[in-house]
């Protein structure tokens, strides 16, 4: 079956020059022209840095955007995600024609309305009603078409009794109702969203993300939604393309995505030991280690009303030795959450037979925070106290938020701050 693509984005790049502005840029121009004159190719597109914020460079240029390639098809809701720096912002000002790549094309198979920042598309000076009908005509549609859709737009917005007022004069929270509004309502055949979205209360998010399920699942159109929030993207999205440093890592459904954002290079779900490289003592040697959900299958992504067990799995080399575990989790700033120690076990009272063992902990669900985590494990004796091995990093998994009765967050879909995310009771 014949795919019905919209947008097709073919070796997008965009090279941004550091440094004061104006400094150089005639002569650099000139440049440009003399070559292009010539028939030869820009010369600064051979030299820049790739967009890595935490280096320094050694160029005056640097490649916000390298080789983005991707289709997209008709009725897709497609989320671009990545941490900040990555592209994402200037790869939608490129999609949405507000500035140009610096190479690659752009091709379109319909009306695009953008929601990137506040205020774009609105003048100021004009009321909230003439900058619907200014909006609409920017689309291409006809006064009729716009008048149509109107009473919608207002009561969707929720400005009624502002409307008619200038929107210099509006808050944040009411620019970003009304441009949403006017952007989902005026029927474009892609829609692209920025995290603009997150200004909004909770009333608001809610009602934009069911507006932008309705138009893809009913209307048939397509989204390209950015966003930091995992739970909205997740309940949105049934794709994922993940920039890093300018460039695409990861291009596919939406979970997998989400764990490849989420995931520290050296996590992983599960991990064996070979016998002569396992973390070990004089007395028990670390075979494996696994992260696994409800039904005990090995998952690295887990809802964060879920729990989570982690099993130690360890081999008992010597007799008579009197032992405990220890229990170290880590979220991907390297915050130290929580330290676990197994003070009743029973190996501190009667030993373990020679062989093979297995010890689990359970991270209850509404617990943790949406994060990436690594665990880390150890073998202590007490009395006196001392830790015969204690092994970092020796598996991970990701925590995903979703919004819903279950959870903390509810149907509120903004930033959520703090490291735990427990569901505590209110009386």
């Amino acid at each position: 079956m014949k795919k019905d693509i919209i947008l097709k984005a073919e070796n997008i790049s965009k090279q941004y020059r550091l440094g004061q502005v104006g400094t150089g840029t005639m002569a650099h121009d000139l440049n440009r022209w003399w070559h292009q004159v010539r028939g030869k190719e820009n010369p600064y597109l051979k030299i820049g840095d790739t967009n890595d914020r935490t280096t320094k460079g050694n160029s005056d240029y640097v490649w916000a955007l390298q080789d983005i390639n991707f289709e997209v098809e008709r009725g897709e809701v497609l989320g671009i995600i990545g941490k900040n720096g990555a592209g994402k912002s200037t790869l939608l000002k490129i999609l949405s024609r507000v500035t140009a790549p610096t190479t690659g094309s752009i091709k379109f198979g319909g009306r695009v309305a953008s929601l990137l920042e506040v205020g774009t598309g609105f003048n100021g000076e004009m009321t909230g009603r003439e900058n619907i009908y200014l909006n609409g005509a920017i689309l291409g549609m006809n006064k009729k078409e716009i008048t149509s859709k109107l009473d919608e737009i207002i009561d969707f917005s929720g400005c009624q009794r502002y409307i008619d007022t200038p929107v210099k004069r509006y808050s944040t929270g009411m620019y970003v109702r009304l441009a949403f509004a006017v952007a989902a309502f005026l029927e474009p055949e892609i829609l692209i969203i920025d995290e603009v979205l997150a200004v909004g209360d909770a009333e608001f998010q809610k009602k934009a993300i069911g507006k932008m399920q309705d138009i893809s699942k009913e209307g048939g159109r397509t989204v390209l939604f950015v966003s930091h929030n995992m739970a909205a993207v997740k309940q949105l999205c049934t794709r994922g393309i993940v920039l890093e440093n300018g460039s695409v890592v990861f291009d596919g459904k939406i979970d997998s995505a989400i764990e490849v954002y989420l995931n520290d290079s050296n996590n992983n779900a599960s991990r064996k030991w070979d016998i002569s490289q396992a973390p070990s003592c004089d007395f028990v040697k670390l075979i494996e280690a696994r992260v696994l959900n409800s039904d005990k299958k090995i998952t690295i992504n887990h809802s964060v009303i879920d729990d989570i067990v982690i099993e130690f799995t360890y081999e008992i080399t010597k007799e008579n030795q009197f032992f405990t575990h220890g229990f170290n989790l880590f979220n991907n700033h390297n915050i130290h959450i929580l330290s676990s120690h197994d003070k009743d076990s029973l190996t501190l009272k009667k030993p373990l037979s020679i062989g093979v063992h297995s010890k689990s902990i359970t991270i209850p669900g509404n617990f943790l925070a949406e994060s990436g985590y690594s665990c880390s494990f150890a073998i202590m004796r007490y009395n006196p106290f001392h830790i015969e091995f204690h092994e970092m990093n020796i598996v991970g998994f990701n925590v995903i938020d979703e919004m819903g009765e279950k959870s903390v967050r509810g149907s509120y879909s903004g930033g959520f701050p703090g490291i735990v995310r427990p569901l505590l009771n209110w009386e």
